[in-house]
């Protein structure tokens, strides 16, 4: 009787034992796929995070830009403040703390159509190359005495007036692990193209 009890301990111990050595199998090979799978979440949560950012930070930029565009169609000047300083803190107003707005780069040009937008001043192609070479005689449409490929004149244009508003941006990248990818900065842009209400007359 003594040795069936001692046999009983025995195979109790043997299948308590195997139980346990399945069981700390089990976890270390949870733990083997975790050290896999955890770099590959963790970069994709990261990505996720960064991209998410410049979309924000490129939706503030864009609304910066309409906003300031509403403004700047009526002519008007607000709080003692030029047209191009209220502009400006519109831009500010719109960008929430998000954008270091002392770095974005604002442009304003001026056309008198909407089909000259972009487009270069118009000039004579004497040897028929189909580009602009010095000495070709062409038509200086902003005044600076010089050919240029976008004939826009800076300001903020007079009533009826084509005015683009081009804002521009270096986001910084907040995750160093994808400086090495897409370098320390993504540039963001945004363009709006608007007629000046008839604030003249």
């Amino acid at each position: 009787m003594v040795l069936s009890a001692i046999n009983q301990l025995r195979s109790d111990f043997f299948c308590r034992l195997s139980q346990m050595g399945r069981t700390l199998g089990d976890a270390g090979q949870a733990m083997v796929e975790f050290a896999f799978i955890a770099p590959v979440l963790l970069g994709l949560l990261c990505g996720i995070f960064e991209f998410s950012g410049i979309l924000f930070a490129q939706t503030l930029l864009e609304g910066g830009a309409r906003q300031a565009s509403r403004f700047g169609i009526t002519g008007s000047e607000g709080n003692g403040l030029s047209r191009q300083e209220r502009i400006l803190n519109i831009v500010d107003d719109n960008a929430y703390g998000i954008i270091e707005t002392d770095n974005i780069n604002m442009e304003t040009l001026v056309y008198e159509s909407f089909a000259d937008v972009g487009q270069a001043e118009p000039f004579t192609d004497a040897n028929g190359n189909g580009e602009f070479d010095d000495g070709e005689a062409f038509d200086d449409i902003n005044g600076n005495g010089a050919w240029d490929e976008d004939m826009g004149i800076p300001g903020l244009g007079g009533a009826g007036d084509i005015v683009v508003y081009r804002l521009q941006y270096d986001w910084e990248i907040m995750i160093p692990l994808f400086r090495p990818i897409f370098g320390d900065t993504v540039p963001l842009d945004a363009n709006i193209a608007v007629r000046n209400e008839p604030f003249g007359s």
